[in-house]
């Protein structure tokens, strides 16, 4: 059976192809970058100066995380400056793909002298950025609203100038939102013709294993994922699960130079979501096609959590991702959308409160406590038991739940990332 006239099939792929994308680095300091990278196209020279307004999430989440190819630089500076040395602005969220290790040094020593004013800025919007360089009266400013590559205005010494094509986000505006419900996502799953979005998935898995391998491997941060595989005397699907999803952020966190597939404009929440499905898989040892309609399932109900939430939040959407792999991996389990619900219903029954204190190696810890959450609500849910409306948070029904949470998130959290960067700032 087909999807309903209201929400086609592809509706969905769009929305797949537009969030599940390739990005290099975290995502806040490489939408600096890129900002930084147009700006330099269009005054033709290396800057004096800059001027920079951001939302309150772009500061948080630049300030602790390594740039990749920077050599362990962090910050705001850092990441514009990269952009300006040797940033492909045509590269959308791998603008940072072609820095060499001549531009490392040249941003290094173009940050010990490039006059620089940030500020927060007035915009209600959550994610938002106004860059202007200068040099002598020339002046190029880039304004970036809504999401990471999402330029509203370019202008040159005051003149409009066409806006970029969308480089890296193909899916169009009329994906369905808010119209998106578990059991449509479960019905899509299961029913929608492969060759539409298996490309999509080969990708995911490849890119997202390849880094938690590399992570696993390499030192990064805390390690937090290999020390979850050391800490155990005997390694089962419970423990891997959490180290692979874990051992990835390490490694994106601590500035490793590979891409990932992410998810709601989220490197951390793509890794969440889709690396317990996929070593799940391969202990269960279903089919491809099963995997496939996992992630689809699993990514999808991620979108649905977080997307209404907005761009940035003080709301963790490694909880959203979390919930997107324990469904997953019901799916991939046999279980139907009844289980997948009550999945969602036990993660959230549980974690909802992790804030977003800015991006860095404790990511990582979080990541594998969220995933751990998942796994003991999906336990639940094939055993048939999830918490009754009124319990906290849980409404009447998944879809309640998770209006609840989003009502959290936007809501009751809209003065929480000002005192995050308060207590980061002090």
């Amino acid at each position: 059976m087909g999807m309903s006239k209201s929400l086609p099939y592809s509706s969905y792929v769009s929305l797949l192809k537009r969030e599940l994308i390739p990005a290099l680095g975290c995502t806040e300091p490489i939408s600096l970058a890129y900002a930084a990278a147009w700006a330099r196209k269009v005054i033709g020279r290396l800057p004096d100066g800059f001027t920079l307004e951001c939302s309150p999430g772009i500061i948080k989440n630049t300030k602790g995380v390594i740039i990749p190819f920077s050599g362990g630089l962090k910050g705001m500076v850092a990441a514009i400056s990269l952009g300006l040395v040797g940033g492909n602005a045509c590269r959308g969220l791998n603008v940072l793909d072609s820095i060499t290790s001549e531009n490392k040094e040249a941003a290094i020593n173009y940050m010990a002298h490039v006059r620089s004013d940030i500020s927060q800025a007035e915009s209600t919007d959550s994610l938002y950025i106004c860059l202007t360089v200068y040099s002598g009266n020339d002046k190029a400013t880039v304004v970036i609203k809504g999401h990471h590559t999402g330029i509203v205005r370019l202008t040159h010494n005051g003149l409009n100038l066409p806006l970029p094509a969308e480089d890296c986000e193909s899916g169009d505006d009329n994906c369905p939102i808010d119209s998106m419900t578990v059991d449509e996502i479960v019905r899509f799953a299961d029913t929608v013709p492969l060759p539409l979005i298996i490309d999509i998935f080969e990708q995911q898995v490849a890119y997202n294993m390849r880094i938690a391998e590399e992570g696993l491997s390499g030192d990064y941060g805390l390690n937090i994922g290999r020390n979850i595989l050391s800490g155990e005397s005997s390694l089962d699907i419970r423990t891997m699960v959490k180290a692979y999803a874990a051992a990835g952020s390490d490694a994106r966190m601590g500035g490793c130079p590979m891409p990932v597939i992410i998810n709601s404009g989220s490197g951390n929440q793509g890794l969440t979501v889709s690396l317990p499905v996929i070593v799940y898989a391969k202990d269960l040892n279903v089919s491809r096609e099963k995997l496939i309609r996992a992630l689809a399932c699993g990514n999808l109900i991620a979108l649905h959590l977080r997307l209404p939430m907005g761009g940035l939040s003080a709301f963790c959407g490694v909880v959203c991702a979390a919930c997107g792999a324990g469904a997953g991996i019901t799916y991939l389990r046999g279980g139907d959308a009844r289980k997948i619900s009550m999945t969602i219903t036990n993660t959230l029954a549980s974690i909802t409160g992790m804030i977003c204190d800015g991006a860095k190696a404790s990511c990582a810890l979080k990541i594998a406590t969220a995933v751990d959450s998942a796994l003991i609500g999906h336990e639940l849910a094939m055993q048939g038991k999830t918490f009754d409306d009124g319990d906290g948070i849980v409404g009447t029904d998944v879809e309640e739940t998770i209006k609840n949470v989003i009502r959290i998130a936007v809501e009751g959290m809209a003065c929480t990332n000002q005192e995050i960067l308060g207590i980061m700032n002090s």
